[in-house]
């Protein structure tokens, strides 16, 4: 599946969906600790958008945030990185989310977040008072299951964005099943559809295994046959993309691609999964192979695990496009640490255990 040729669209991609104000603990402890707080911006599809605005892209972000300060330092904010932020909408009864988290990683047990987004700007999109011509101005569209979980509205505007019709630029869905979002049991059948209804699909394995009870990337093909491109990512063990444009003698369904990633020495394990997929749609952008776009997708995501916050830039392309086109020898020799997108530390890039 790719996204190159001349298109009549304004934009290569558009990410719909819900940014939030995100408050980061200014020493370790638990939230009630804490003494004080920075501020910073996080939302899938807006850090998605950001990463590919800084990369070089035309990109434009759909949403909703509140008439209030908050709503004003999102739209700021996310606009700073280059990204086209003129259909973002104000809702006047509504505030804009916010999310204070713990300075841990997101995968411990000890690690807290606390989120203020019920009733929230963002939870109101609907139909009626999202610019829908704005959301499909894109060669490519980037939702998420986290949309779909804020509300009856929201999912109704996924349904509406993703019905298949002529002129639909391609649809990537991130799934991000997130259980506590959904008011009630059944949200892992809703984002199985709203895949099936995309052209490109990013998972996790251990996603679909506790949302769907699927073992293993071929059971996750089996019950995704619809995308023509599926990635199911399989943590330290890197990602397989499953395309069906890329025809192989071993798989009727499309060549199965395995990419493992690079060793990170990761200073934050926040924001990554984004940041994979944010590579992975520009490589797509860009028509490159799976295996390039597999590979840009870990380098971007490992921009991301090298620094403390939820966005970091990625590298440059031609840096990338360097690192991409190693042999597999030296792919599965490259280790990464914080500094690696610097041009300057080029020499550090590859190094033996």
């Amino acid at each position: 599946m790719t996204a190159t040729g001349p298109t009549p669209y304004a934009v290569d991609l558009v990410a719909l969906g819900e940014s939030m104000v995100t408050f980061l603990p200014t020493r370790p402890g638990p939230l009630a600790d804490v003494p004080s707080f920075e501020r910073g911006i996080g939302g899938a599809e807006s850090n998605v958008a950001c990463a590919l605005a800084a990369a070089g892209h035309a990109v434009r972000w759909v949403s909703r945030v509140g008439a209030d300060g908050f709503g004003d330092h999102l739209v700021e904010a996310v606009g700073a990185y280059g990204v086209d932020v003129s259909a973002v909408g104000r809702d006047r009864e509504r505030p804009t989310g916010v999310y204070f988290r713990t300075a841990g990683d997101r995968s411990t047990d000890a690690h807290e977040v606390a989120y203020y987004r019920t009733g929230s700007a963002a939870s109101a999109m609907s139909v009626a008072n999202v610019d829908l011509s704005a959301a499909l101005s894109g060669r490519v569209l980037h939702l998420s299951g986290i949309t779909a979980a804020l509300s009856g509205e929201c999912l109704e505007l996924l349904r509406e964005l993703t019905a298949r019709r002529d002129g639909r630029p391609l649809v990537s869905f991130d799934v991000n099943h997130r259980p506590g979002l959904w008011p009630r049991r059944g949200g892992a059948d809703v984002v199985l559809d709203l895949a099936r209804a995309a052209d490109i699909v990013f998972v996790g394995a251990d996603e679909a295994r506790d949302a769907w009870g699927l073992h293993g990337a071929r059971a996750v093909r089996d019950a995704l046959p619809e995308p023509g491109t599926l990635v199911v990512k399989l943590g330290k063990g890197g990602a397989i993309a499953f395309d069906r444009n890329t025809e192989g003698p071993e798989d009727a369904d499309g060549t199965a691609t395995l990419q493992r990633a690079p060793r990170v020495d990761v200073v934050a394990a926040v924001g990554a999964g984004d940041a994979f997929a944010a590579g992975f749609l520009s490589a797509t952008l860009r028509g490159l192979p799976p295996r390039d776009r597999l590979r840009h997708g870990h380098l971007w995501a490992a921009a991301v695990l090298t620094e403390a916050g939820d966005l970091a830039a990625p590298p440059s392309r031609g840096h990338a496009d360097r690192l991409a086109a190693l042999d597999d020898d030296a792919w599965g020799r490259l280790r990464l640490g914080p500094g690696w997108t610097c041009a300057g530390k080029a020499s550090e890039e590859v190094r033996t255990p």
